[in-house]
């Protein structure tokens, strides 16, 4: 390996360090809200608005944040993104307000915002065909990695320091990502600068914005919610607005913001759809386990956060072990498994996995949770990073930013649907199946029916032991029928995979017809100097 191979290696490891801070910072949080509530005296509206500030900002910056990158510059917008998740993780940890908070989260999904896709842009810019699984396994994994670690160091924090230790964490890793990413990551942009599609930019980020928080909404006051309804409503007319502009431009020949003609190669377009679907099960999964881990099995916040141990480590041997099936045993050889296979086995093994997770029943053992969640995790280690290498192999390098961008605008989207969507399944079989007693009174069976943690302290306030047996089993039939609807989108996408997905184009190698001068003259002709 030469000493610019080096370089590029480590720069795509300090990116993906950086990636696994995003993701924490999507789960970290809850666990710390109850000591936000009194040391900033927070109601339940700021305690929402410090989670929603995150993901809206997220959602509404994604897409014009791939294009800036693409314009003014790869590295140059990772460095100042990480630069400014580094300074915005501060202010949240030293916050003395609800409002100082709120305001620092904004920032920081700003931030994050810019990190994600810019991240995933610099692969088919700086890496060969050959070396990409490779380069899309460590980005992919530490993506998702983040989710189920965040609920672990999280409670290790929480038991140890104040608070704000959950955010400060992010101050370190911020600093050695913005020097190894200056330092080492060359600069790459589009040869011609996309120009700003400024309603492009106004309508997506509205209608992403507002389709997240309406969707958020729904997921906590009901889907009949009048606010939740018009909302989403507003989000769905946006977007569509936002497509129909965007067809027009590229018609009209000029550079849209999101160049929705890649959904006509089969390659990006299942690509990007099947890890939204991924994205949806995974997120809907990650929230309803630990209720049931906590309220169920009674285990405390770090406790619960170590029984997805095994979830993760199953996703990194998939992703080992996906990576070594996507590198040719020998110069110029076709790599050993197609990507359409591999993410077909890893679909149907996750789907596998999360049946077995279905029968799970209140006195599970904890070997059988071992086994299910290992299982999935492996599926998903080998599927997910070969779904995103089949979308990022039709990015060009002037768009890859901007490309990128649309990947994880609907990956995101993808993850805020699946915890409303399959957190209101598990809420509405977990109030059909209660069985409440009749002494019980209207207020005490109100809370009941609003969740499993206050069903069960309304059942250890009135000492009743049948109640508490009904909340738990309740809760239990409901994850298992999140779970089973886990196992119909896992095989469904399978058969997509199958059907749609293409196998290895014709004179596909181990590099590509893109690599026939060697590794190293593609990545100096990819990436142009500052």
């Amino acid at each position: 390996m030469t000493a610019q191979d080096r370089r590029r290696w480590w720069a795509l490891g300090a990116l993906a360090v950086s990636v696994l801070a995003v993701g924490l910072d999507l789960t970290v949080l809850n666990l710390a809200l109850p000591a936000l509530a009194g040391s900033l005296h927070a109601g339940t509206g700021d305690l929402q608005w410090f989670i929603d500030a995150y993901s809206l900002v997220l959602a509404a910056a994604l897409l014009p944040a791939g294009l800036l990158g693409d314009r003014l510059g790869r590295r140059k917008v990772l460095t100042c993104a990480l630069a400014l998740f580094g300074a915005a993780s501060l202010a949240c940890a030293y916050a003395t307000s609800s409002g100082e908070l709120i305001a620092a989260r904004a920032v920081l999904g700003l931030s994050a915002a810019a990190i994600l896709p810019l991240a995933l842009a610099v692969i088919p810019v700086m890496f060969t065909p050959a070396e990409q699984p490779r380069a899309i396994a460590l980005l992919g994994g530490m993506t998702f990695l983040g989710y189920p670690v965040g609920p672990i160091l999280g409670g290790w924090l929480l038991d140890h320091f104040w608070w704000g230790s959950v955010f400060l964490i992010n101050a370190p890793v911020a600093v050695i990502a913005v020097v190894a990413v200056a330092v080492l990551m060359p600069e790459s942009r589009s040869e011609e600068r996309p120009r700003l599609d400024l309603a492009g930019i106004l309508v997506s980020a509205v209608g992403l914005s507002a389709l997240t928080y309406g969707v958020i909404r729904a997921g906590q006051d009901g889907w009949g919610d009048p606010a939740a309804v018009a909302t989403m409503a507003v989000g769905a007319v946006s977007l569509g607005v936002f497509v129909w502009l965007e067809l027009r431009l590229g018609r009209a020949g000029r550079q849209p913001l999101a160049d929705l003609a890649l959904f006509r190669s089969a390659r990006f377009g299942w690509g990007t759809v099947l890890a939204t679907l991924v994205s949806f099960t995974l997120f809907g999964v990650l929230f309803g386990l630990p209720l049931y881990f906590r309220d169920v099995r009674g285990l405390d916040s770090l406790a619960s956060g170590l029984r997805l141990v095994p979830l993760m480590a199953g996703m990194g041997v998939g992703l080992v072990t996906g990576q070594k099936l996507q590198t040719p045993g020998r110069a110029g050889a076709p790599p050993r498994v197609s990507m359409r296979a591999l993410i077909t086995a890893g679909l149907v093994i996750m789907a596998g996995g999360l049946a077995a997770g279905a029968g799970t029943s209140v006195t599970s053992g904890a070997g059988f949770t071992v086994v299910w969640l290992a299982a999935t995790g492996l599926g998903l280690g080998l599927a997910l990073p070969a779904m995103l290498g089949a979308a990022l192999s039709e990015l060009t390098r002037e768009r890859s930013g901007s490309g990128s961008a649309l990947i994880t605008a609907a990956r995101q989207v993808g993850a805020v649907l699946g915890v409303a969507g399959l957190g209101t399944l598990l809420s509405a079989v977990y109030q059909h199946s209660l069985v409440l007693p009749a002494a019980l009174p209207a207020a005490g069976a109100e809370a009941v029916r609003s969740g499993v943690t206050s069903g069960v302290a309304v059942a250890h306030a009135v000492g009743s032991d049948e109640l508490l047996a009904s909340v738990r089993s309740a809760y239990t039939t409901g994850l298992d029928a999140l779970l089973w609807t886990g196992v119909v989108i896992a095989v469904l996408s399978a058969l997509a995979a199958v059907v749609f997905l293409p196998g290895r184009r014709a004179g596909d190698t181990a590099g590509g017809p893109e690599v026939a001068g060697g590794a190293s003259a593609r990545s100096a002709s990819a990436v142009q100097a500052e």
